[in-house]
């Protein structure tokens, strides 16, 4: 069995959905790990990562109202402001979604299917940098 680990930073401009799927794959090819296990983990807790629609930009459209929708804004709904008004609705909506991913690895590709991309989620008004830890282990 092999493992190769790295450590991938993405740039947000502010709340939504980054699609950081060919990133992710090109590092799983380089690795040269046919079949296996991909585990990605989001170290923050105002973002999550996220398997979904990679090809109609409406969904994402629609999941960040549903997301809005279910954590908005509103000072008199939270407590915890100390990054500012948008901080816990970040904590809340990334708690709905999942810090960590499995993915496997099958002739040395993801098998992810036909419409599905790997994003990262900022619930943050702002931008930041994101770190995702890549494990791969395999043969």
């Amino acid at each position: 069995m092999r493992m190769a680990q790295e450590r991938l930073e993405i740039a947000t401009a502010g709340r939504g959905f980054y699609d950081i799927t060919s990133q992710v794959t090109a590092w799983v090819v380089e690795q040269g790990i046919a079949e296996g296990l991909l585990t990605l983990f989001i170290r923050h807790t105002s973002a999550s990562l996220l398997i979904q629609e990679n090809a109609a930009p409406e969904v994402r459209a629609d999941l960040a109202d549903f997301l809005a929708g279910l954590a908005p804004e509103d000072a008199a709904r939270w407590r915890h402001a100390d990054e500012g008004s948008d901080d816990m609705p970040a904590h809340a909506r990334a708690a709905l979604l999942p810090a960590q991913l499995s993915i496997p690895v099958a002739g040395g590709r993801l098998t992810l299917g036909t419409w599905q991309g790997i994003f990262v989620v900022e619930h943050r008004r702002r931008g930041h940098r994101r770190e995702i830890v890549l494990h791969l282990a395999g043969t």
